[in-house]
Formats: structure tokens, sequence, C-alpha cells
């Protein structure tokens, strides 16, 4: 008869997708997929748009990580003005990367300690109604009140940087609209309240030693759980170094051989393509010459760190020499793994934070250049999920006729998906009875990818959490609702 199981939608990610598990009559998985069920409509809504309003527009995609939208649409529109990479003036350029920082380092905060951590501090099998933030509060408040604090310092910087923490404007087509007053700076190098940046540096490698902590008492479930080989995809310095804001294209297979040697991401086209299938509205990337059966990679921290060859702060530096000891200098392919790189990033953006709030640079006064018209440009970013890329074509009227965007979780879709069906076939797969914790192991896989479903779509409303258990003749046999 068989059976199907629903996750609909998967909890503690940002916008909502489900997970479908078929069992046959055995209990045995025969199928697993995670869904986007949402439409997106941004690629459409752009087109008529001046080209300048691109970088305020965008935004709209998501309210976790608009500085990424923000920061890729205006590289792309830096280009079409005549200001591409390299070109835009140093004020311009160190006010970006700050304002890119301190979005890097308040995502990975919200990621690590408000979503994922209550899985790993509470238990996987803990009761879903404590197994959230209000339950870290009520394990440690301490831990629960710094978690907030970083991200408000990362909000205050994107404040300063953007004018706004959320849905900002200040990065333009060529350039930035301020920059960082004396007084500004100094809030975050000596502030009153004691939440400078050097306080988030000690937070961010405390933050390292809890999960350094919790691997060492749990290695079967952090380094067995959902581990499979993959390449690895990212912007690297051209040095090779971890760069959030620029770079060019690497990516890496399973094994740490370059399957897509550092090239210029303006003919991202030529190396990778997007393959559509008919049961989700995000589409699944892959290397062109890898083809669409081998070409599919991961992106993200877990990523980042495959791809690049040193951390240039020396901090993140020296962990990113043991979290790379680990894999005796080979790609990590385990998933939880993602939350020790995430970790690790966490620390390199307070630490590239502090590096740039020293820089006078940033009270400068020339903050636009433009220069020869272009037809079309490419923005890529590291967002705190991965990879993000925004293309666009604009008239000489100054209307944008053609947008696509590639968005970190549009990356990560067939990880996830792999992923996923890890879980269902070694977790769910056979047992008589699904439980709670069980499915729960389905969103801890999602989990670790921090996938915004809202910027790979276009998400609207709420659901609840309902997983339905229906056999072959469409009898509902079990079912639970959050």
């Amino acid at each position: 008869m068989g059976k199907k199981i629903t996750i609909e939608p998967v909890t503690r990610v940002e916008g909502h997708g489900k997970v479908t598990i078929r069992l046959d009559d055995a209990g045995r998985v025969t199928e697993s997929r995670f869904h986007v069920v949402e439409f997106r409509g941004f690629e459409r809504f752009v087109q008529g748009r001046p080209y300048w309003e691109a970088p305020v527009l965008v935004q709209r995609l998501c309210g976790i990580c608009p500085v990424s939208h923000h920061l890729a649409a205006a590289k792309a529109m830096d280009v079409v003005v005549g200001t591409g990479p390299g070109k835009l003036p140093v004020t311009a350029e160190k006010m970006r990367r700050l304002m890119h920082y301190g979005q890097m380092f308040q995502s990975h905060a919200l990621h690590f300690f408000h979503l994922a951590s209550p899985d790993f501090l509470l238990g996987l099998d803990a009761d879903p109604a404590v197994r959230n933030v209000i339950g870290i509060i009520g394990l440690d408040k301490g831990l629960a009140t710094q978690a907030v604090l970083m991200r408000k310092f990362g909000q205050e910087i994107i404040l300063a940087t953007a004018g706004k923490k959320v849905h900002g404007t200040g990065a333009i087509p060529g350039g930035i609209n301020k920059n960082l007053a004396p007084e500004e700076r100094d809030r975050f190098l000596k502030s009153p309240d004691g939440l400078t940046v050097d306080r988030m540096i000690e937070w961010a490698r405390a933050a390292i030693e809890l999960f350094k902590g919790y691997h060492a008492k749990n290695k079967d479930l952090v380094d067995g759980f959902a581990a499979f080989p993959s390449n690895h995809l990212s912007l690297v310095r051209k040095d090779g170094a971890l760069d959030f804001y620029h770079g060019v294209l690497r990516a890496v297979d399973a094994d740490g051989r370059k399957v897509l040697g550092d090239v210029d991401y303006q003919d991202y086209l030529s190396y990778i393509g997007e393959e559509t299938r008919a049961w989700s509205y995000m589409k699944f990337p892959y290397l062109r010459s890898l083809g669409k059966a081998a070409g599919w990679y991961r992106v993200g921290p877990l990523a980042r760190l495959n791809t690049c060859d040193y951390i240039p702060s020396p901090l993140a530096q020296k962990e990113f020499e043991a979290y790379k000891a680990y894999t005796d200098g080979k790609p990590n392919n385990m998933s939880l793994h993602t939350h020790w790189a995430r970790l690790i990033e966490l620390l390199h953006a307070a630490e590239v934070i502090k590096e740039l709030l020293l820089d006078k640079d940033l009270q400068g006064g020339k903050l636009v250049r433009t220069g020869r018209r272009a037809p079309e440009g490419v923005g890529l970013i590291e967002a705190p999920r991965g990879t993000l890329f925004h293309h666009y074509r604009v008239s000489a009227d100054d209307q944008i006729t053609m947008a696509n965007l590639i968005v970190s979780t549009t990356n990560n879709n067939e990880s996830m998906n792999r992923a996923v069906d890890w879980v269902a076939r070694n977790v769910i797969s056979g047992r008589p009875e699904i439980t709670e914790g069980m499915l729960n192991r389905v969103e801890v896989a999602i989990r670790a990818y921090d996938p915004c479903l809202s910027c790979a779509t276009h998400a609207l409303g709420r659901m609840p959490l309902e997983v339905t258990l229906v056999d072959a003749a469409g009898r509902v046999r079990q079912r639970k609702v959050r």
C-alpha cells in the first residue's frame, strides 16, 4: 500500500517549504523531496523600473539578508554605469565592505544561536514547544542575551553604513551615499555600554569553543549526520583568500580538485546552468562542464572554507587551520560542520569589522564615480548563505529589461534534497513508527544550509506545520499539527 510523509512547512528556516517522503509497504523510503511551494516574481517585478532603483527594490526579497541583495544589485549596476570592480572610490568600497561584514556577522549569529543551537543544546528529540529560542533562554539566559546583543551589533553596523537596519539605501550605482563619521566609528570601538567590536571578537571565539565542546561529546552525530560528497563553489579573492565581498569564481570537487578555476563572474553563464523540475519552484543550478547529473554543488560557509586557501585575519586563520586539519586538508563534506564553518566566519567578520573601523579611508569625501555606460552587468557577492548572483540588462532609456537572480538557497537546492534523502534513508526508512524527533532530523539537515526560501521564491503568508502519514489508498494514518 505504501505511505507518504509530509512536513509542511519546514520550521526554523526563513520562508516556507515542505518535505515529502514516500515509503513502500515495508516502510522503506522510495523517494524524498524538498519542495519550495511558493512562486517568486521578483525577476519580473523589476522589469521596466529605472536601473538606479534596483539596489533598494530587490531588498524586498528578504528581511533577513537584504544587505546581500542590496550590494549584489549595486555591484551589477556599477558595471552598467562604468565603474565595475576595482574602479569604485576607496571610501565607497570600504563602506560597502563594512556594511556587508556587519550583515554577515548579524546573520551568522542569528542562525547559530536562534535557529540551530536549540537542536544542539536542547536535543534533537526535545519537545518542539521548548526546542526553540525560548528554550535557550530557559537553559542559559546569559547565552541567549549575548546572542541578541551580537545581532544588535551587526545591525548597528548596517545602520551606520546603509542608513537603516533593514532595507537601507547606502549603496548606489557607482558608489555609496555617505561615509562614516568619527563619532559613528568610535561608538563601535569604545561604546559606553560595552558592546564594542573587541567584545564581539571575544564572543565569536567563545561561540566556536561552544561548538567544539558539543562536537567533542557528539562526534558520531556531527560527523556522520547527512555527510555526503559534493562539489563546492564560492568567490575567492584573486590570491585564494576568503572574501565575502568580491573575487573570482572557484569550484572544487569532493576530493579538492579544481573543477572551476578562478574565472571572472561576469561570464557566469558560460559556467553555470540551471535545471527546472516540475515539483519545485526553485531551479537546480549545476556546473556546465560536469553536466546536470554530476555538476551540482554546495555554497555557503562549508563551501567557502573548502574553496579558499586561507582566511586573511589572524584569529580566524588559526581556527581555519584547526578546521582543515580535522579532515587532513581535504574538503569537508559533513553537513553539520557547516555550523563550525559559520562560526569561524563569524569571528572573521568581527576581525574585518575592527580592521575597517580603524581605517581612515572610511572618512573620505570621494563617494561616487561613473564612467562609460554598459548595457548589462553582473554582480556577485558571498551572502551569509552562499554565493548570490544578480544579472541585469538595461535599455538606452535606463529601464531594466531583464533580471536573473540565482540566490544562495537556489544554489543549494540539490544539496538540501540530498541531505533530506540521507535522513529519510538512514533515520526513517524501515522504522515501525515515525516520531517527532525523527521528523525534526529532516529539518536539522535543511537548517544546516540556513535556507532563505523567500529569497529563492516569493513567499507570502504563514502556515502551520502539518505532518501527515497517508497510505497508498489515501487513508490518513497519522497527523500532527504544530
